[in-house]
């Protein structure tokens, strides 16, 4: 009998879950239609040539020395100037922290609350060992086979760019924005940003400013990445984890011969205390905004994809242990461990009396810095082991609303300008400099207009960096009408 009800109630619980996944799926097809946004006519062969140019200007940015590559980011504002004339002598130009800029593009409506978009000139170095694999030399802004090749055409020139080529023209077509609109151009997000947009939100809590929110780099607009989407997934960052660099080390009263070695090693201790580190990561669990994000990407999937994610009071374990075999999902759902440097030893017949350690982690929204450094001590359980927690540290933001207006600006200009895209908010898992803002917006939105493939994922700090000349052209387009639809 007992078998008999037990089989009742589980088949009782999958026609429930097949009826919620259907109407879910008629849910979403009946959402409103967005009509394209009108065509907009401009040269994009001249607009990829600017591209190219700023790709070729090597603005690396460096972590200690702020004037390191002075002459490059001075050539990049001039290559600015050049080319968008009509956006230099509208806006007004503020310097802040030696190369990052801010531009004032005032509004019709005093009483409005401005907007900030942001983007940044600088872009990490080439690793010297990767030069020769690269299709097009690093720093060439080659344009080949329909993209611009090099270092910063995706991250992040193409974003800073795309903006000044739509503000360029909006500006000949007279539009005037209602809100003021801001443009913060990082010169040192690459390393931390203190200096640049860290400068900056130093300078708006000082003249009292409050942003209706802010938009930065971040998620993407993927294509053929989430399992089960056969159309284009715009996800827009609504919160961004927490980065913290913990520092561990371990000291001997003294080093000593490699002949005569003791029982163990500085080395020995602190690899096996990052060996237990790796071995125990933090608990994922699907909730919060990754829940939220396949909740709404539920209703595109088709069966029975469609069913697991629409349920996720029934399926999350085995959905949970799906995703925890992809690097890219499991990010979405803990806080990450990463040991990223190891040093010890100078010589190979000298034992070190220390070994230090480097372990960057990514914090998820509800663990926070302290949470981790605990957590650690826990897992190491070894007092020859210190481990500190380091003075630069961002903890997880807030999350900001899918049903303010910044986000529905942002939902309506993807879906107008990339067709049939379906938009989901997200976890942004990387760092941006958005973060400096979240206490002087409303909302803090993290997205780049940018279409990337499974292929595309390596290309990210990594070897033949690119962008599309016809993405780019979307881009150009998203930023012109996103501020119409925003500030129109």
């Amino acid at each position: 009998m007992i078998k008999k009800l037990f089989s009742f109630f589980l088949a009782a619980v999958l026609f429930l879950a097949v009826m919620l996944a259907v109407n879910t799926a008629r849910k979403s097809s009946q959402q409103v239609a967005v009509e394209p946004a009108p065509k907009l006519a401009f040269d994009e062969s001249s607009a990829v040539e600017r591209l190219a140019g700023a790709v070729r200007i090597r603005t690396i940015s460096d972590q200690n020395n702020a004037q390191a590559n002075a002459a490059e980011f001075l050539r990049m504002h001039r290559h600015l100037e050049i080319n968008f004339p009509r956006l230099h002598a509208a806006l007004k130009r503020e310097t802040i922290s030696d190369f990052t800029l801010l531009f004032t593009w005032p509004g019709t409506d005093a009483s409005a609350k401005p907007l900030l978009l942001m983007a940044h000139m600088d872009v990490v170095p080439v690793d010297a060992a990767t030069e020769k694999l690269w299709t097009q030399p690093a720093f060439s802004g080659a344009k080949q086979d329909g993209f611009v090749w090099g270092r910063g055409a995706w991250d992040n020139k193409s974003n800073l760019m795309s903006q000044f080529e739509a503000i360029e023209l909006l500006l000949q077509a007279g539009f005037k924005p209602k809100q003021t609109i801001y443009l913060l151009l990082g010169a040192d997000e690459e390393v931390n940003g203190s200096r640049g947009a860290g400068g900056a939100a130093a300078l708006f809590k000082r003249r009292g400013m409050r942003f209706n929110y802010v938009l930065d780099e971040g998620l993407v607009v993927t294509e053929g990445i989430i399992p089960g989407i056969a159309v284009p997934a715009a996800l827009v960052g609504v919160v961004q984890k927490g980065y913290m660099t913990a520092e561990l080390a371990v000291r001997f009263a003294k080093g000593g011969h490699s002949s005569l070695p003791p029982r163990e090693s500085v080395i020995g201790v602190l690899a096996e205390g990052i060996a237990k580190i790796e071995k125990t990561p933090f608990k994922a669990e699907i909730g919060g905004v990754p829940e939220q994000m396949f909740e709404r990407l539920a209703p595109e999937m088709g069966f029975p994809n469609r069913l697991l994610m629409s349920n996720l009071w029934l399926f999350g374990p085995m959905v949970r242990a799906k995703l925890m075999q992809s690097d890219a999902m499991r990010a979405q759902l803990h806080t990450t461990t990463a040991p990223t440097i190891f040093k010890a030893g100078i010589k190979d017949n000298i034992l070190p009396a220390e070994a230090e350690a480097r372990i960057n982690f990514r914090i998820i929204p509800g663990d926070t810095s302290d949470t981790v450094v605990e957590a650690l001590r826990t897992k190491v359980n070894d007092t020859r082991i210190e481990i500190k927690k380091p003075a630069f540290v961002f903890e997880p933001t807030r999350v900001s609303s899918t049903s303010a207006p910044g986000y529905v600006a942002i939902e309506k200009t993807v879906r107008q300008v990339f067709a049939g895209a379906v938009v989901a908010p997200g976890l942004f898992t990387a760092r941006a400099d958005a973060g400096y803002f979240d206490a002087l917006a409303d909302n803090v939105y993290l997205f780049s207009p940018v279409r990337v493939g499974a292929a595309d994922t390596a290309r990210f700090h990594g070897v033949d960096e690119r962008i599309s000349f016809s993405n780019y052209a979307e881009m150009i387009r998203f930023y012109h009408q996103l501020l119409i639809n925003a500030a129109g």
